[in-house]
């Protein structure tokens, strides 16, 4: 069952090499709200690299199958891949913390049709795939993470309706923030 694991970190290192890159060539920020995001996030990061190099803690919390395992490793690469993709169509206008950059651009079309805030929603979907193979600190994690996006979800939304006051209303009338058709 060990083999599941390290596709899962493969997978995780793929996502945050692919996120370090992708970084580089963002817009300029004009305003940025707090730090503690950033900080939330790197406690996750770290969370997930302990429970790989630690043997003890990467004892999973359910009965492991085969099947079991590959279907918590489709639905952590689905999740990834949401994020890559909302990642992608977002392009210069992303930010680490809820920011306007110059020329912000109010994104709402791929992944944002579906929902407000699909990297969040990606993210979500990968952690709890790979609680599925990994320990009960992922379960911890995934807590800790989703109440962290919970607060960016709405300092977001108000930054985006202070900055596009014609246009966001609406796209928050027709769109879900993190789950298609609940929330």
């Amino acid at each position: 069952m060990a083999v599941y694991g390290i596709i899962i970190a493969i997978l995780w290192t793929i996502f945050i090499l692919y996120w370090i890159i992708s970084a580089v060539s963002v817009k300029k920020d004009v305003y940025r709200q707090g730090a503690w995001w950033q900080r939330a996030f790197v406690f996750a990061i770290a969370a997930f690299v302990l429970t790989n190099l630690v043997p003890a803690w990467r004892e999973p919390l359910f009965p492991q199958s085969p099947a079991f395992a590959i279907a918590a490793i489709v639905l952590t690469a689905i999740g990834i891949l949401f994020a890559v993709w909302a990642r992608i169509h977002l392009g210069a206008n992303w930010s680490s913390q809820p920011a306007l950059k110059e020329g912000h651009e109010l994104v709402t079309s791929g992944p944002y049709r579906f929902v407000r805030h699909p990297i969040y929603t990606g993210v979500i979907l990968a952690f709890i795939g790979t609680a599925l193979v990994n320990n009960m600190l992922w379960d911890v994690v995934i807590l800790l993470v989703a109440i962290m996006f919970v607060r960016r979800v709405y300092a977001e939304d108000r930054l985006m309706a202070r900055q596009f006051p014609d246009r966001y209303p609406e796209y928050k009338k027709r769109t879900k923030a993190l789950i298609p058709f609940v929330w």
